[in-house]
């Protein structure tokens, strides 16, 4: 297979961040694994393979994006992963995009190698979070460890597929598209598409209303008036949302995200991290402290 230039500024930044905690998390999760008979888990929600596009639901997602190559290389997680070497395995493997031409390049990449057995690689194409909730169901069981990595482009991936996780052995890395998408969503005038917005954060209108709007008192000539406004800086509290969100599952948040920004320096990605596992917690604020500085 081709060799693909991930060299851009944000996506190198965020899948460095990311293998290196594999790396980490592997090491310590395989100090306990034939203590407690652990098999260990990998699941990537957003498995293209990275050198083509992939289908998105609102084009005004991709306004911020810089350029086709962004676009087109936002991803490769899936060689990185597959290709580290012992000691960085894991048990098993599940690749989900909805898109089946990348699941049949899946497929075909793991008949060439030699490391790990073409069994313990599942690449399906289905909905990540139909396939979220039957990892939930499969990690009720002691038996599993999972690290779940969530690089979707948009607002895919609903609350209640994240929830399902709860009191699960599973560490989580998931990018929220704060100032491409979501921004986008919560106009000055009020929240459009509420229901995506609803469904993303699992709170009601009025909850994500009273996040990001303030009302104030207007002394006009004849009466008070009462304005609503936009909070101001917008795209970090979108992050602090989803983080306050996280803490209601996993016992473990990194407080700061790791915050992506484009060639303008402006923010439109944040990574954030969850976990039931304190080591696991000073990994991933240690990486992202590095990462943001």
């Amino acid at each position: 297979m081709n060799q693909v230039n991930f060299g851009g500024h944000w996506t190198e930044q965020k899948l460095q961040t990311f293998v290196d905690y594999v790396k980490a998390y592997l090491k310590i999760i395989n100090r306990n694994k034939q203590k407690y008979s652990w098999e260990t888990i990998y699941f990537d929600g957003f498995a293209g393979f990275g050198n083509a596009d992939r289908p998105v639901d609102d084009l005004d997602l991709l306004f911020n994006i810089e350029n086709d190559q962004e676009r087109h290389l936002y991803k490769g997680s899936v060689t990185r992963i597959l290709e580290l070497q012992t000691p960085y395995l894991f048990d098993y493997y599940y690749f989900i995009d909805l898109d089946k031409s990348k699941v049949d390049i899946i497929d075909k990449f793991k008949s060439s190698l030699k490391h790990i057995k073409p069994n313990r690689i599942i690449a399906r194409s289905e909905d990540c979070n139909k396939e979220l909730k039957k990892l939930a169901s499969a990690l009720n069981s002691n038996k599993y460890a999972a690290l779940v990595f969530l690089d979707p482009f948009g607002m895919q991936v609903r609350w209640k597929s994240i929830a399902s996780l709860k009191n699960t052995r599973s560490d989580i890395w998931i990018l929220i598209p704060s100032g491409v998408a979501i921004n986008r969503l919560i106009t000055k005038n009020g929240l459009r598409n509420k229901d995506k917005l609803e469904a993303f954060f699992g709170l009601s209108e009025k909850d994500i209303l009273s996040y990001f709007y303030k009302e104030n008192k207007v002394n006009t000539l004849f009466d008070w008036k009462t304005e609503i406004k936009k909070i101001p800086n917008p795209v970090n509290k979108i992050a602090e949302l989803y983080i306050s969100q996280l803490k209601s599952v996993w016992k473990e948040v990194t407080p700061q995200p790791l915050v992506l920004k484009n060639s303008k320096n402006s923010p439109i990605f944040h990574l954030l991290f969850a976990s039931n596992n304190s080591a696991g917690l000073r990994i991933a604020s240690n990486l992202i402290e590095r990462k943001n500085r």
